[in-house]
């Protein structure tokens, strides 16, 4: 049995991975500090396998505690972090502490612990806007950050992959995923696809701005399916790699979205507001992960609209428009 540290195990992202983990019978060690709540962990609570830990990463001590109060742990998926720009761009001090500092000590202490995979949750944002508006961007592409949330993961994944003294054994991984969407324990409408369905399936009119901007996309079920892909691979496949997480027929400019929005809600009333200039624009390529790791998506976008309308109108969330589905208060600036 292998035992998998996963921060940020209660959110978007990582209340799917841990489920994933436990249902192939690995042993799970989740640190949370619950700021969006802990709902997303209580079918899996008394699994004799789960182990939870309310902890803040920023809290070198806890931290300490919790690595420590464990014989053995094989691997560290470290998903904790002020997600998003727009929560960086609020509480930039913040999210320089969680981001970076606490990043770069839970890295150091693994090593030092001796745990021998790691793997970080980056983004493409790292990308920033293509050079060439009609080409694509793959892993050797050059980055350009245009925000502190993408600044920080460019930053952390340059000492991990590059600038720190890398013991023999020690197995990092970053994988840079695409804009993601759809059902998650610990739902989330601050997410463009998301948000777009559920202003939709309310009856309500959307705005939208900069249809020609181009994002890839992939759903939150796959980012898991590309962890285990890394947890499972030989060293050599993933040691100081990073791979770009999602399908190359998944990249959507907001036009294109709209496009398959319609298919499901003729009647929409969607209002198209002019946006010149994007400082993010970027179709990206998911080969590497393919073609080294076996990696598939397995739903589309035009899936998660169809999963995310029909727990809508259904009246599964009773209330989509709350706080708790958003990481920064809904029609904050």
């Amino acid at each position: 049995m292998k035992t998998v540290l996963v921060t940020g195990g209660a959110g978007y992202v990582g209340s799917i991975l841990i489920r994933r983990l436990l249902q192939r019978g690995d042993r799970v060690v989740c640190l949370d500090n619950l700021n969006f709540g802990g709902e997303s962990l209580l079918d899996v609570w008394e699994h004799s396998h789960f182990h939870f830990h309310r902890c803040d990463i920023t809290d070198t001590t806890d931290v300490d505690v919790i690595l420590n109060q464990y014989q053995r742990i094989d691997a560290v998926v470290h998903l904790a972090a002020i997600v998003g720009d727009p929560a960086c761009k609020r509480q930039p001090d913040l999210a320089y502490r969680t981001n970076w500092e606490a990043s770069l000590y839970l890295l150091n202490q693994s090593v030092r612990l001796g745990i021998s995979r790691f793997i970080f949750a980056s983004t493409c944002s790292n990308y920033g806007k293509m050079a060439d508006p009609g080409g694509f961007v793959d892993e050797g592409s050059p980055l350009s950050p245009v925000s502190l949330y993408a600044e920080l993961k460019v930053r952390f994944e340059q000492y991990m992959l590059h600038e720190m003294e890398r013991p023999s054994g020690f197995c990092p991984t970053a994988l840079r995923f695409a804009t993601v969407y759809g059902l998650s324990p610990r739902m989330r409408f601050d997410l463009t696809v998301n948000e777009f369905t559920k202003e939709l399936a309310l009856g309500r009119e959307l705005v939208v701005f900069g249809e020609q901007f181009w994002r890839p996309y992939c759903h939150v079920a796959d980012f898991s399916n590309a962890m285990l892909k890394v947890l499972d691979a030989a060293p050599e496949s993933v040691a100081g790699e990073v791979f770009n997480v999602g399908d190359n027929d998944e990249n959507y400019t907001k036009g294109m979205l709209l496009d398959q929005l319609l298919r499901r809600f003729p009647e929409a009333r969607i209002r198209r507001m002019e946006m010149k200039d994007d400082p993010r624009d970027y179709r990206v390529r998911f080969d590497k992960i393919q073609q080294r790791l076996g990696f598939a998506i397995s739903r589309t976008v035009a899936d998660g609209i169809g999963e995310m309308q029909r727990v809508l109108e259904l009246g599964i969330l009773s209330e989509p428009d709350h706080p708790h589905y958003y990481n920064i208060p809904h029609g904050a600036p």
